[in-house]
């Protein structure tokens, strides 16, 4: 059955409601506060991960926690867009590159950067990023503090 075939409906919302408040909360329990069985929690979970609507679970882990204190925000100029896709594949190699996005605007490409400091940040933008072909030059933006962070809001369904 192809995606578009597939309609989000109010106990589907209610169900990822509930999850982005705590993913971590069992499927019984879903059952119980939405009224249905928790045999349907999981086909409809399964529903909206065909869809695509949930792409997967993750662990957020705490990189403060783990020593890794500094965030910050690179753009980078490409010296074509052509090679994007190239970059890309490079920049996947390198693991304090956490997020990338092909943008519009001054950049070809923003990322986020997680290191344990400005030294190790230099490291990584010294000897990995920037000798990477392609790459023009890049912008620097250190994050003081991260101050929201959340998933869409599903009040406007």
């Amino acid at each position: 059955m192809e995606a578009q075939n597939f309609e989000i409906d109010k106990v589907d919302l209610d169900i990822l409601s509930i999850l982005i408040e705590n993913a971590n909360t069992p499927y019984t329990d879903i059952a119980k506060k939405i009224l249905v069985s928790a045999g349907t929690i999981h086909v409809r979970m399964n529903k909206l991960e065909k869809m695509g609507v949930v792409k997967n679970a993750t662990l957020i882990i705490n990189p403060i926690k783990l020593g890794f204190d500094l965030t910050a925000f690179l753009g980078i100029y490409l010296e074509k867009g052509s090679i994007y896709n190239d970059v890309i594949k490079e920049l996947q190699q390198i693991p304090e590159v956490v997020e990338a996005y092909y943008t519009t605007g001054a950049y070809s490409i923003f990322a986020k950067i997680v290191c344990r400091n400005t030294e190790h940040l230099r490291s990584v933008l010294n000897d990995k990023i920037q000798p990477i072909d392609g790459i023009q030059r890049t912008e620097t933006f250190i994050s003081l503090e991260e101050s929201i962070k959340r998933t869409v809001s599903l009040g406007q369904f």
